[in-house]
């Protein structure tokens, strides 16, 4: 999704797939720099609002000159931002990219990022924050802090951030005491990723317009009721690599609509949670489920009644292909791939 490095089809197709190359490109794609561009970095005639220093030894933020939209200084040894590096472009640049340093909350002084008006995308994974650094940017739409130390996500940090649409925080310390109210305000997010943490529950608050929400390898053993319902635009949920039980799992949690993939996959569930009929892709593999219950997936079944779902693992389970009814061709008809093995 960066320009400035790729050709401009190649810009395309990234910015569709929503892929960022943090990758170093030959210099001959640069092209000469600019004069007015820090010693340690490149900024491209050819791309005037870029400036690249990435992967350089970098040890500190240079000196931002004006007119940069776009600042790349990932795969460096920066562990702090020193007030005023920013002071050129607090209303031009739109993204700050961070990655692979060794940045502390300790060492980010005032007069940084919390300077940056009309920041876009904030990316500041694989460092070592404790709490997030937000900007105050009503601007931005992407903010990924994964592989931090992150414990917490003070509520009220996101409240005038209407225009954020992706939030990653995958592999941190987060619990959800730590994140309670976190992400009220951005009432146009789509995209939330905490898994890799230390949640016990699903995340509370989240905006209605949520239609990705991915809570993996956390310490969940519970889905409150009614908590999906909360959710009406929500597609993918994924709670795989936890602790459910079916206790945990009120009567029709999943029931609803609107979901596409369900991922419950190991866990300890005993009995397969009942689904709604458009539900299209299941994963259940590898829980301690002893049983193939058919109303779990079709109430009942008549021509035009019946599950739209078309993959389903059961795989590492305690059943078997033999453990289907024989009716179950008939609610399960479009499923291609009922996997038992």
């Amino acid at each position: 999704m960066f320009p400035l490095r790729v050709p401009l089809l190649a810009i395309l197709v990234s910015v569709a797939l929503c892929q960022y190359d943090y990758e170093e490109q030959p210099m001959s794609m640069l092209g000469p720099s600019g004069p007015n561009c820090h010693q340690e970095c490149d900024c491209p005639y050819n791309f005037p609002t870029a400036m690249y220093c990435d992967s350089r030894k970098l040890k500190f933020v240079p000196m931002v000159p004006s007119g940069i939209k776009y600042l790349y200084l990932q795969n460096n040894q920066i562990d702090g931002i020193k007030a005023g590096v920013f002071d050129n472009v607090t209303d031009t640049l739109r993204w700050l990219v961070l990655d692979n340093n060794q940045i502390t909350n300790a060492k980010v002084e005032k007069g940084t990022i919390d300077k940056l008006k009309v920041l876009e995308k904030l990316f500041f994974s694989n460092n070592n924050l404790t709490e997030p650094i937000i900007p105050p940017s009503k601007s931005l739409d992407e903010l990924k802090i994964m592989y931090n130390q992150l414990s917490k996500f003070p509520s009220g940090l996101l409240t005038d951030k209407e225009n954020l649409t992706y939030i990653s925080l995958q592999h941190n310390q987060l619990t959800s005491e730590g994140i309670a109210g976190a992400f009220k305000g951005s009432k146009k997010l789509l995209s939330l990723d905490v898994s890799h943490n230390k949640l016990k529950k699903l995340p509370a608050g989240v905006p209605s317009s949520l239609e990705i929400l991915y809570a993996d390898y956390n310490d969940i053993d519970a889905v409150g009721g009614g908590y999906l319902n909360k959710l009406p635009e929500l597609q993918y949920l994924r709670i795989a690599h936890n602790k459910l039980v079916d206790a945990g799992i009120p009567s029709g949690v999943f029931n609803v609509t609107s979901l596409v993939e369900l991922d419950l996959s190991f866990n300890k569930l005993q009995s397969i949670p009942e689904i709604n009929q458009r539900l299209e892709q299941f994963y259940l593999q590898a829980n301690q489920i002893n049983k193939f219950d058919l109303t779990s997936f079709c109430k009942f079944v008549d021509p035009t009644n019946f599950s739209q779902l078309k993959h389903l693992r059961l795989d590492a389970n305690n059943v078997t292909h033999g453990s289907m009814p024989p009716e179950y061709s008939n609610c399960l008809r479009l499923a291609s791939d009922i996997m038992f093995e």
